[in-house]
């Protein structure tokens, strides 16, 4: 469990790295766009095409575009503050994040099936239940009874002058059969069966929030494909029409207002296609953790795997000594 936490949140913030960085590169184009229509607007005024509004519309244009790009750095600092936190070192040349879809199932019914078994907290459920169960027989042996042996062997030699040697020897069986001990071991029965059951109304707890949770991320999963697609046409139609506006604009069909609305078109959709994408990666990800499969093996990561099987088979014959199996 552990393990799929810290791969989502590394993942998580791979993404939210690689989207506050685009999203910066978007604002310091659309500052540079909104600088050379601020230099042309100026240009146009000193010919008399244009009004000293137009002029203050594009000052107020470029003001706020300064302030958005300021508000993004902010936010990248702040997300690469938390991707050395979470990775542990700093971001370099990140390679563009891309889904592990080809991980997941084919469909929803696939996924809620392997989220039911590989899911690390049903599984923890599942050994809960075993667990309580063998509380219960343990509880039950003090019903049992108990046998107990004891023997004696004693050789001596020379201990009395008339006796040259003396060798004894016994033998003591004791069962003991428990009849009535004020009801302890039956109320201590009772509360462990109490307990099993608790326990396997546990189980379908989890897998009732095992289930919710993959049709939640599978639903922003498939969500985030379409919002990608939606993001991807919006600003395609975006550049078209900011293109459109500025050669009317030329023509004096447009005013300057009309073009710098075009361009804040264009940068809201651009950095709408930015997060869509992040999104739609993140989902992937949120889903191969929900069905219990975000790991290093399935990944296939060049990394060392913890296996906690290997750490018990070294200890578990040492009757002696403090070191552990690292040297420490």
């Amino acid at each position: 469990m552990l393990e799929q936490t810290v791969l989502l949140a590394a993942a998580t913030i791979y993404m939210d790295y690689l989207r506050d960085a685009a999203i910066v590169e978007v604002q310091r184009s659309n500052v540079r766009v909104l600088e050379e229509t601020l230099k042309q607007t100026r240009d146009r005024f000193n010919v008399g095409e244009v009004t000293r509004t137009d002029v203050a519309q594009s000052q107020a244009q470029l003001a706020a575009g300064r302030t958005q790009l300021m508000t993004a750095q902010s936010t990248l600092t702040t997300t690469r503050s938390n991707f050395r936190r979470i990775v542990g070192n700093e971001p370099g040349q990140l390679a563009p994040g891309s889904p592990v879809d080809r991980f997941l199932p084919a469909s929803l019914a696939g996924a809620v099936d392997l989220g039911l078994t590989q899911n690390p907290n049903v599984t923890a459920a599942m050994y809960g239940i075993d667990v309580s169960h063998l509380q219960v027989k343990v509880a039950e042996g003090a019903l049992f009874p108990t046998v107990s042996l004891q023997a004696n062997v004693q050789q001596g030699y020379q201990q009395q002058l008339t006796v040259q040697k003396q060798f004894f020897a016994s033998a003591i069986a004791q069962v003991s059969v428990p009849i009535y001990q004020g009801g302890a071991e039956y109320s201590l029965i009772r509360q462990s069966k109490e307990t099993l059951a608790q326990q396997r109304l546990t189980l379908e707890q989890v897998r009732d929030q095992t289930r919710a949770s993959v049709v939640q991320a599978w639903g922003q999963l498939v969500a985030g494909k379409s919002q990608v697609v939606s993001a991807q046409a919006q600003v395609e139609a975006s550049e078209v029409a900011l293109n459109g506006i500025r050669e009317e604009a030329k023509a004096g069909q447009r005013t300057t207002f009309d073009v710098l609305n075009a361009q804040q078109t264009l940068v809201n959709a651009r950095v709408a296609l930015v997060t869509a994408q992040h999104d739609r990666v993140v989902a992937s990800y949120a889903v191969l953790n929900a069905i219990g499969r975000l790991s290093p093996q399935v990944l296939k990561l060049n990394t060392t795997v913890y296996d906690p099987s290997v750490h018990y088979h070294q200890v578990r014959d040492s009757w002696a000594g403090v070191r552990t199996p690292d040297g420490q």
